[in-house]
């Protein structure tokens, strides 16, 4: 695994990077693809994980995925968000995934720059596989495992 932040190696396990002492609590997956996906309705990350995910295609953390495991999660600028992006472009407390039953919900907190789905800003939207979703620099995939 590599840090968020400054991309050093982490050996497995390692959840504080030594070189720019990043936290990251949340499990995170290294998404690699080989070519350029045409059909995003069958992206998987893994089979081995349950849930929703966000695979980073283009932005400042590109090829990263953030795994979405919790009830709610939020992204935000906040070092306290479940997703910590720290860029200018993304609020403090940018917006909310609520994931219940099979229904995976993104609502927008408020943020200054607003949330996109599918290039279409939005107040609360249900979500798909293979929606695309916009918070500030970072464009995103929404996947889900097939498990």
């Amino acid at each position: 695994m590599r840090c968020p932040t400054c991309h050093t190696e982490l050996p497995e396990g390692v959840t504080t990077c030594e070189a720019c002492a990043t936290v990251d609590s949340e499990p995170t997956v290294v998404y690699l693809p080989s070519t350029e996906l045409e059909d995003t309705s069958e992206f998987v990350v893994n089979p081995n994980l349950s849930g929703y995910a966000l695979v980073v295609e283009r932005g400042p953390r590109a090829g990263m995925t953030f795994l979405l495991k919790r009830v709610v999660t939020t992204i935000g600028r906040d070092p306290n968000s479940d997703i910590f992006l720290n860029d200018a472009t993304v609020s403090r407390h940018h917006c909310r995934f609520t994931h219940l039953n099979d229904t995976l919900v993104l609502a927008d907190s408020g943020s200054t720059n607003g949330t996109y789905v599918n290039k279409t800003r939005i107040d609360e939207e249900s979500l798909d596989v293979g929606d695309r979703v916009f918070v500030g620099k970072f464009h995103m995939v929404v996947a889900k495992s097939d498990v």
